[in-house]
């Protein structure tokens, strides 16, 4: 019996490993994922986070001053909040330029550009005194500051391999949900004591502050131009740092291959969007994303129409949505990576950190959508919750509560989805994550140019019920991506090694 048994094992032991090779995510063989330090990574991490804290931040800081920016400028509600819808759609269409030119020519250029064009736009803003000028600038306003979002997620895919993602994804997404909750805030308080010219100068010197350490001291890390950091970048895609350092020692590395740069093609996005996989990935993402943009672009004139607060009472209310935002989307991460670990053991797989980042056809649907059911559900009722408080007028510690478990629930949701759409496309990271910012981009100014005729029509309650419903509707929809995203996958991997050796069957590459 004591052979057999150790037959056995020694049986489970070579299918396991036989396993880990066929999807392609067995241990690294020669170099490491990424050659960056365990600080740099980090310090790269912050950089990303903090850049994508600026789209959103620049949406929500201009919130308490459109009734002096109407008045000032002698216009209609309806025209300054047509400035939002703009502003919105900008964010979707900015990033498939951005993704883009991130992808061909770096990580560097497309963030120094983007930001650029975001400095000279605030500059415009705070000096112009048309409303023109102030719908054209805050579409460039837009373009400059929301194809970073895109590029943000992407640098995380271009140092993490793919089991440890989710945390550093998590520090990403603070960026992304900290934005709204402290726009408002900082936006009533600059507007109420230093007028509304002065929001536009703030996010001026921010990105400028910003700037400069990412010019001098953050490396290229776009895995299409260095790899995993080992092969130089373009001689003009270097660091200050390290530009006065070849200067004093006249070391200059063997050049990289050459690229050639070429104008970013925004269809690469739109073909990705219509991926059969990607295209209900995107959508589900959109729906959550709608119920938490509603959320917070109904918050401020709920609370005044409500509880008669002024522009920094209200301000001030955005707070408990960005704590809960915060608070979760980093725990999430760990959850996203341990349920990764969980599988990759189940399946006989090293989770190891430093493999290469191939997916195979291991199962990364489950890995990252099973922790998202109990979030969106309990998130759902929350929203439920929320929209029956405001309809009965309570207290407004209430809604204040129910804002604060939404902002934990919902944007970890989509947060994780943020995630997969990066796992599927690991050569195209910023073009598949721009994807996603102009889906639900583009779901969500449509919603805002809605929600208004909604709340008169079905009362805040029914409102808010109908929103958190569609959420979940998703769950069994994101329960049948689960099960048929593997298949898909080998499909249209059939396909291209099909297309690849001109022949039906299958091509040599698919094992992997």
């Amino acid at each position: 019996m004591k052979p057999q048994s150790r037959s056995t094992k020694r049986q489970a032991k070579s299918h396991r490993r036989s396993r880990a090779s066929r999807i392609g995510l067995g241990p690294a063989i020669g170099e490491p994922y990424t050659i960056f330090s365990r600080r740099m990574k980090i310090w790269i991490t912050f950089m990303a986070t903090v850049a994508s804290v600026v789209s959103p931040m620049t949406a929500h800081i201009y919130f308490p001053a459109l009734d002096a920016l109407a008045e000032e400028l002698n216009v209609s509600n309806s025209l300054i909040n047509f400035t939002l819808t703009s502003y919105m759609i900008f964010q979707g269409l900015s990033p498939t330029i951005f993704g883009d030119f991130g992808d061909m020519a770096g990580r560097r250029p497309a963030f120094t550009v983007a930001f650029i064009i975001y400095l000279f736009a605030n500059i415009g803003l705070a000096l112009q005194r048309n409303y023109a000028a102030l719908l054209v600038l805050r579409c460039v306003q837009s373009a400059g500051s929301s194809g970073t979002l895109a590029l943000s997620y992407a640098v995380i895919a271009d140092i993490t391999p793919t089991a440890e993602r989710g945390k550093y994804m998590g520090f990403v997404s603070v960026g992304v949900n900290i934005g709204p909750a402290i726009g408002p805030v900082i936006g009533g308080l600059l507007s109420q004591y230093l007028g509304w010219p002065s929001i536009f100068w703030f996010c001026a010197i921010f990105v400028v502050v910003w700037l400069v350490p990412w010019v001098a001291t953050v490396p290229e890390m776009c895995r299409n131009v260095v790899g995993n950091g080992s092969i130089p970048p373009q001689s003009w895609n270097i660091t200050l740092l390290e530009f006065l350092r070849r200067r004093k020692t006249g070391d200059v590395p063997e050049p990289g291959p050459k690229r050639k740069l070429r104008f970013p093609n925004p269809l690469g996005t739109l073909a990705i969007a219509f991926d059969k996989q990607m295209s209900q990935v995107l959508l589900i993402a959109a729906v959550i994303y709608v119920n938490f943009i509603l959320v917070a672009a109904t918050l401020s004139t709920q609370f005044a129409e409500i509880y008669n607060f002024g522009e920094l009472e209200v301000g001030l209310c955005f707070l408990p949505y960005g704590l809960g935002c915060c608070l979760t989307v980093v725990l999430q991460g760990y959850v996203v990576d341990w349920n990764y670990r969980r599988i990759a053991k189940k399946l006989g797989v090293d989770a190891s950190h430093g493999r290469r980042n191939e997916i195979g056809d291991f199962p990364i649907e489950s890995a990252r959508i099973q922790p998202i059911y109990p979030s969106l559900l309990v998130g759902a009722a929350a929203v439920i919750g929320y929209g029956w408080a405001l309809q009965a007028e309570t207290s407004v510690a209430v809604p204040l509560v129910l804002v604060f478990l939404i902002g934990m629930l919902v944007p970890s949701t989509f947060s994780i989805l943020n995630t997969l759409i990066v796992d599927l496309y690991p050569g195209s990271t910023a073009t598949a994550a721009a994807a996603n910012n102009l889906v639900r981009c583009l779901f969500g100014a449509a919603a805002t140019a809605v929600v208004d005729y909604m709340l008169d029509a079905m009362g805040r309650g029914w409102c808010f019920t109908f929103l958190a419903l569609l959420m979940v509707a998703c769950l069994p929809w994101l329960r049948f991506i689960e099960k048929r995203g593997p298949h898909w996958r080998a499909e249209k991997l059939r396909r291209k090694n099909s297309t690849q050796n001109g022949q039906g069957g299958p091509g040599p590459t698919e094992a992997k």
